[in-house]
């Protein structure tokens, strides 16, 4: 019996519901949450309009969170104190959405992706929701699409956002510039330790927790506090009109947490009464604007026919001596 003509396998476009996720994030689902953080990170183009559907029709419900940026120096235990703090904060009624970036290899390209298991006890919280992804090489150690996830956790109903830092490089001034509160902790020893620590990134701090302040460190914490509030009194405050408050805290007795949450909410009321509330938050909108222009840019100029090869070829030239950086971008330009 002769074979029949061999069918054309056709794939077919996947479906979003956009409707029904945007109903079940309303009502709090933290599967239809992830799912939507998961269509909004989605490169595939058949997911973009879904996922900018999505997103459009959750902005009425956004906005309604403080959202804190955390970065800390190398040893300062930013994730245990952001599991302490979350417990808090939950176990006070509060829903908390933890949104942690993790460092892409530069080499394979992956990442650890591993906040849930370093804080599991939140991570089980019904009130806590955490996020961990990848930074995917993009510049500032955050993934590109943190803010598009802070809007859809806001939608969700979490009040209380902790953007956790990679602590490389430009993240700080990238969360900066998505966070309303933005806080650095560092440890002991502030003597030799403010000179590890960037004065650029003092200058962004909001607030500053001199951190595992228990057992025989307490001293030492409470004394690292005085000497760090000294030195800001020669920096720029980080928001016109607050003075940067610097705390000692434990997060394994716990101690200090509610000093921390109580100055969060006193920066808020002081911003809102002062108008510079929603200052902060239409600079994180032109921010993001702007940030998303360069990354559209930059995709289309390595989407034109044969430019990663004229690239690659200006590079090789680059590497032997033929050309300058500058000569490069000139002919990579046509200027």
């Amino acid at each position: 019996m002769a074979a029949g003509p061999r069918r054309r396998f056709v794939k077919k476009k996947r479906q979003v519901p956009v409707a029904e996720l945007s109903h079940d994030i309303r009502d709090g689902s933290r599967l239809a949450l992830a799912r939507g953080i998961t269509l909004l990170e989605s490169r595939a183009p058949e997911d973009r309009a879904a996922a900018q559907e999505l997103l459009l029709g959750l902005l009425p419900e956004s906005g309604n969170s403080i959202r804190i940026g955390i970065t800390g120096v190398p040893g300062a235990g930013k994730s245990t104190f952001i599991e302490s703090f979350g417990l808090m904060l939950a176990e006070a009624g509060h829903k908390v959405a933890v949104l942690a970036i993790d460092p892409s290899s530069t080499v394979t390209g992956g990442s650890i992706l591993g906040d849930k298991t370093r804080m599991e006890e939140l991570a089980r919280h019904p009130n806590a929701f955490i996020r961990p992804s990848p930074s995917s090489g993009t510049l500032g150690g955050v993934h590109r699409k943190t803010r598009e996830t802070m809007l859809l956790c806001e939608a969700a109903g979490y009040d209380v956002i902790l953007i956790e830092t990679v602590g490389v490089g430009q993240s700080e001034t990238a969360v900066r510039g998505m966070a309303d509160f933005f806080l650095l902790l560092v440890l002991t020893g502030a003597g030799d330790e403010l000179q590890g620590v960037k004065k650029g990134i003092m200058e962004l701090a909001d607030g500053i927790i001199v951190h595992k302040a228990d057992g025989d460190n307490v001293l030492a914490a409470k004394r690292t506090a005085r000497e760090y509030k000294q030195f800001l009194r020669m920096l720029q405050p980080a928001t016109p009109g607050w003075q940067t408050s610097v705390l000692p805290v434990s997060s394994v007795i716990p101690e200090g947490l509610e000093d921390v949450w109580e100055t969060i909410r006193q920066f808020r009321r002081q911003l809102e009464a002062s108008g510079g509330w929603e200052t902060r938050r239409n600079g994180q909108l032109k921010e993001w604007f702007r940030a998303a222009i360069e990354d559209r840019l930059i995709e289309r100029f390595f989407a034109e026919d044969g430019q990663k090869e004229r690239v690659g070829d200006l590079e090789e030239e680059i590497l032997r001596g033929k050309l300058t950086v500058t000569a490069a971008l000139d002919r990579l330009f046509g200027d």
